[in-house]
């Protein structure tokens, strides 16, 4: 169950930070719908935002692991460009689908890496899905 808030928590950080970093129009970062269909954005943000959670736990993890030097090197903000890397990734993974994350430039995807990250954080701390479990 706490899989499936946090999918969810994913997704609306996602919406809020393509409404933050998007905008108007198409620049930035968008959500291209599977569809036009009425629930097609949110089954968009749902596909992206578990997308997003499959590329952070596999990907993510050995690129983290990988740039440990240069993180520490520039006092943790190369992991801003790691963030905007796997960002990058889940656009051209959902590209490739067909539907889902665009991103204009890599640029625009730090800057929404970092917003996302700090959204994600406070809606997980704000219903306690970022805590383990108790046993």
């Amino acid at each position: 169950m706490r899989t499936i808030i946090r999918v969810l928590v994913g997704a609306f950080a996602l919406w809020l930070t393509t409404l933050i970093v998007g905008g108007r129009g198409q620049h930035g970062v968008w959500i291209a719908p599977i569809s036009d269909d009425e629930y097609a954005p949110l089954l968009t943000l749902v596909l992206v935002a578990l997308v997003f959670g499959l590329v952070n736990g596999t990907l993510g993890r050995v690129v983290r692991f990988v740039s440990i030097p240069l993180t520490i090197l520039t006092l943790g903000l190369f992991g801003l460009i790691v963030n905007g890397f796997l960002f990058a990734v889940v656009a051209w993974l959902s590209d490739l689908a067909g539907f889902g994350l665009r991103i204009e430039s890599f640029w625009w995807g730090v800057l929404a890496a970092l917003v996302m990250s700090i959204l994600a954080g406070l809606l997980n701390g704000l219903l306690g899905t970022g805590k383990k479990k108790d046993r």
